[in-house]
């Protein structure tokens, strides 16, 4: 079985180097367990460090209704974000890198000390934050036209593609987490608008949600990293040509642009 989930992880390796999307896992396989699936996501981290990518923070996913109803699930997961993810807000991103990319907006944290569960509590994780930041997150799926189940995006880095920070950031006494009202502007027509509310009523319970249940593969989140906390609304699809913003009230503002 160990080596069955690590050819499944140079599966999505490939697909994602080569844009050539793959068949669900959870449809050549029935008894994929959400284990496997995080085994195999750990083996496809293990195997792009080892072509030097370097583990830059984490992404949760599905923690919102909008997420999890599009998706049909009930859970939040998890992805890894490695440092040739990030972008710069200064220049537009090539939408042609990926297979079928969507962007969604959420409120991250910077960490300024380590966190390791299990058992972490709200006041752990607050005492650990470094300052918050608005973020817009791309993801992709390596498997064909979005038909993922729950195992199929666990397994392909919870459908991590890239991300984008805004300059705002503030201390995390500064903000009313729950509160904070976002709005997302595409192509400069508004487009959506949550609060952070709808991350588990507060996006902080999110990094609970991670730390604890990362604990479950030894693994901790490291002083310095980067945590995306959950997309306050549905993602929506990109193409070249498009322009996203994203304010959020009290927090500053996100921009991601798309073109070659």
């Amino acid at each position: 079985m160990a080596e069955k989930l690590k050819e499944a992880a140079l599966e999505i390796y490939e697909a994602e180097k080569d844009r050539q999307p793959i068949a669900p896992f959870t449809e050549r396989d029935a008894t994929i367990s959400v284990d496997d699936a995080y085994q195999i996501q750990l083996n496809y981290v293990e195997e792009r460090k080892r072509n030097g990518a370097v583990i830059n923070g984490k992404k949760i996913g599905l923690t919102s209704k909008a997420m999890q109803e599009m998706l049909d699930v009930d859970r939040p997961d998890y992805g890894h974000i490695l440092d040739d993810m990030v972008y710069s807000d200064q220049s537009p991103i090539d939408a042609d890198r990926f297979i079928a990319p969507r962007v969604e907006f959420e409120i991250a944290f910077v960490l300024k000390h380590s966190l390791k569960g299990p058992r972490l509590t709200l006041d752990d994780v607050k005492q650990a934050i470094d300052y918050v930041v608005p973020a817009a997150e791309l993801i992709d799926s390596r498997i064909k036209d979005w038909k993922i189940k729950f195992e199929d995006t666990v397994a392909d880095n919870g459908s991590s593609a890239g991300v984008v920070f805004g300059e705002g950031k503030k201390a995390l006494e500064e903000l009313d987490l729950p509160n904070i009202e976002m709005t997302v502007y595409q192509n400069g027509e508004f487009l959506d608008r949550a609060k952070g509310s709808a991350v588990l009523g507060n996006p902080l319970e999110g990094v609970v949600w991670l730390a604890n249940a990362l604990a479950e593969y030894n693994i901790a989140l490291n002083a310095g990293e980067s945590i995306l906390a959950g997309a306050l609304a549905k993602a929506v699809p990109v193409k070249n040509g498009d322009s996203f913003k994203a304010e959020f009230e009290g927090l500053g503002t996100v921009a991601i642009e798309f073109g070659k």
